[in-house]
């Protein structure tokens, strides 16, 4: 058999040897609603894990019974590890809630008030503490125009400007 039969299952392999270590936040300005609309995307056990690391209390995201509790602790890591300056003003991320897809957790912010998106900083630590190799890619998008961004640990600041 050529190498090229064997390159898949050996890539795989690979991958499970050696997992990877990234979130990825999407932020987007509405110009019609004035907001920023955020999404997180984590793998579900990382924060799962950072959040019981920093709480002190056990969570299991999946579980429907515990779907209060996982809202307040998901918003307050969150919070506490993303943010954000529009305009040089201090953002106030409004919790909106998760879901689960597949491995992985997605949790959704807004910011009101944002007419305009000059310049945005970013400070991001999610999920720094789960592994050394961690990196958060960060898109911006605003009027169509889309930047982006990785911030691998332990840099945990970046600025977009329009």
């Amino acid at each position: 058999m050529s190498w090229i039969s064997f390159k898949p299952l050996f890539t795989a392999i690979i991958a499970l040897l050696h997992p990877f270590f990234v979130s990825v936040i999407e932020i987007n300005q509405n110009e019609k609603e004035a907001t920023l609309e955020i999404s997180v995307r984590t793998f579900t056990n990382d924060l799962e894990k950072m959040i019981q690391a920093e709480s002190n209390t056990s969570l299991d995201i999946s579980q429907p019974a515990q779907k209060k509790k996982a809202d307040v602790l998901i918003a307050a890591y969150l919070k506490k590890r993303l943010n954000l300056k529009s305009n040089g003003a201090t953002c106030n991320l409004e919790y909106v809630g998760f879901e689960i897809q597949k491995e992985s957790t997605w949790t959704y912010f807004e910011v009101k008030n944002i007419k305009q998106l000059k310049q945005l900083d970013v400070l991001c630590e999610v999920l720094f503490g789960v592994n050394n190799q961690q990196i958060n890619i960060i898109h911006v998008t605003n009027k169509g125009e889309r930047k982006s961004y990785e911030l691998i640990y332990p840099k945990n600041t970046t600025q977009f400007n329009f």
